[in-house]
């Protein structure tokens, strides 16, 4: 990585300057602006699939590939934004894809069958990845190291808000104006985006003769890997994994391009990824405490729109209302994070933070069948304030170590891995929530059999009720009370699979909390 990110953006590095400028703020705001539409639309479509694959006509086993497509956009161009935003310049780069960002979204709400959708999700998550590790630059080379803790708020809005706030959003939408509306809500956005960046951000010559000193072979083993591996992510489930001659072949596919991806980026002069910062010691461990972050945020946000839905028959606005909770908090709280980081060790509060969003998940392990959206309040509520405490913190110690050269290859790499670890996290909990559901199937069938005086009880006292609302044939009432008694078995079984999903999220929460502690201290913006 030859040349540097302050070079594209301008500005000098980090701790040169005293304060930033009216226009640096307003540049950094803009970009906030762009990462926060582009996180929102990873998740704005969870609480609202099923109205969209009633309207594309497609069946329930293939509209996941709508929030998946745009996940694989992102993922792949995250780690390419440092390289292409040198090779066009930084400000031809974010502005190009903060118009198109906004024109494939729209286009989303023109397509009418699936295939036409995940070219579009595709193709918007491909323009909106590169808004994420964009701000996240822009803080870092923009902001002085004493300002640094409020632009790292700033970037946790968008990290932790605006996936919580998606399905508010959504579902909002969805009920009321139809899904198509969803895809709509970046135009205005986005042109308050595209004018500030475009007065703000001072404009750099391209350099187009790195088209020739490109990773060439990095970007497409990294290309073909990561969505390989992707995709045995969204289809294993369904297809019992490696059972599945298809998945286990392009498990094996994802395996070999990954390696050899890794084997180029640590070999090669100037590689499209360097893997070679995770030798800082605070960049690793931010690196995989983020990773377990990212598995929590989006899984979080994954499996209690699945359990209303699934288990409490909620629509996608009440899923909506329920999901707000994890989301308003923080806009009260996260402006007061950057105080919090002045005064105390980051490694602390991140701590307190992790720990805090454990406990949130752990206090949905005893799940029963009335717990709804009342009983998700407190959970819901200590999870925002645990998320809250997170983002801008461990973003500091990630940093902590990285100089202003390195800043792009740093964000690319950071966000990339949260966005792996958030995917990963999404595809292993979904399996757990099957695989438990089983289990629990399993031992509760194992009660509830016909050899005991309590089942025939019950089974007779249904048939009755049965017969008495219509129902003549004793035999055809015996069957309906046992189906009836087969689908509380599963209900419960299902919830008891989402309460060890939810098990599994607070350990993953714990142990980055645990990590976090042998980080170095880092420099808060007081000390620099």
């Amino acid at each position: 990585m030859s040349a540097t990110t302050a070079t594209m953006t301008g500005p000098a590095p980090f701790g040169a300057r005293a304060g930033a400028s009216l226009t640096d703020w307003i540049a950094v705001s803009a970009a906030m602006i762009g990462a926060f539409m582009a996180i929102l639309n990873i998740q704005i479509t969870n609480a609202s699939l099923l109205n969209i694959e009633g309207g594309i006509g497609t069946g329930v086993d293939n509209g996941a590939w709508i929030s998946t497509a745009y996940l694989i956009g992102e993922i792949i161009v995250i780690p390419l934004t440092d390289y292409l935003s040198r090779v066009f310049s930084f400000r031809r780069y974010i502005l190009a894809n903060a118009i198109l960002f906004p024109l494939f979204s729209i286009a989303c709400a023109f397509t009418h069958d699936l295939g036409s959708m995940i070219v579009m999700r595709g193709l918007q998550g491909f323009a909106g990845g590169v808004l994420i590790p964009m701000a996240f630059t822009l803080i870092l080379t923009k902001l002085p190291k004493p300002q640094q803790p409020v632009g790292l708020a700033m970037f946790a809005l968008a990290v932790t808000f605006a996936p919580a706030i998606g399905p508010t959003i959504g579902g909002y939408l969805t009920e009321n104006y139809g899904w198509q509306s969803i895809f709509y809500v970046n135009a205005v956005p986005s042109v308050v985006m595209i004018i500030a960046l475009a007065a703000t951000l001072e404009a750099s010559p391209m350099r187009l003769d790195l088209l020739r000193e490109g990773d060439w072979a990095g970007i497409v083993t990294m290309a073909i890997g990561l969505a390989a591996f992707q995709t045995v992510l969204e289809e294993g489930e369904k297809d019992d994994w490696f059972a599945s001659p298809f998945i286990f072949r392009l498990s094996l596919v994802a395996a070999a391009f990954l390696t050899v991806f890794i084997w180029i980026e640590l070999t090669t002069a100037k590689p499209l990824v360097n893997l070679r910062l995770l030798r800082e010691r605070n960049f690793l461990i931010g690196v995989v405490a983020n990773t377990l972050l990212g598995a929590a945020l989006f899984g979080t946000v994954y499996l209690l729109p699945q359990y209303l839905g699934q288990v409490q028959g909620y629509n996608a606005e009440q899923i909506g209302s329920v999901l707000a909770w994890t989301g308003l908090p923080q806009l009260l709280l996260i402006p007061f994070v950057p105080m919090l980081m002045r005064r105390f060790d980051v490694r602390l509060i991140t701590f307190a933070g992790l720990a805090l969003f454990a406990g949130s998940c752990f206090m949905n392990v005893a799940l029963s069948p009335d717990s709804a959206g009342d009983q998700f309040f407190l959970p819901n509520v200590i999870r925002a304030l645990g998320q809250a405490l997170v983002i801008a913190p461990i973003s500091a110690i990630t940093t902590s170590g990285i100089a202003a050269r390195d800043a792009g290859a740093a964000s690319g790499l950071s966000n990339m891995l949260r966005n792996l670890g958030g995917a990963a996290g999404t595809a292993a909990l979904a399996t757990i929530v099957t695989k438990r559901e089983q289990y629990h199937s399993n031992i509760i069938g194992q009660s509830v059999n016909l050899g005991r005086d309590e089942v025939r009880a019950r089974i007779d006292q249904m048939a009755g009720y049965f017969m008495s609302h219509g129902v003549t044939d004793r035999a055809l009432a015996n069957h309906e009370a046992i189906v009836q008694i087969g689908q509380v078995v599963r209900r419960q079984s299902l919830i008891m699979g989402f309460g060890d999903a939810f098990a599994v999220v607070g350990l993953l929460l714990a142990a980055a909390a645990v990590a976090i502690l042998a980080a170095a201290k880092a420099r808060s913006g007081a000390e620099s």
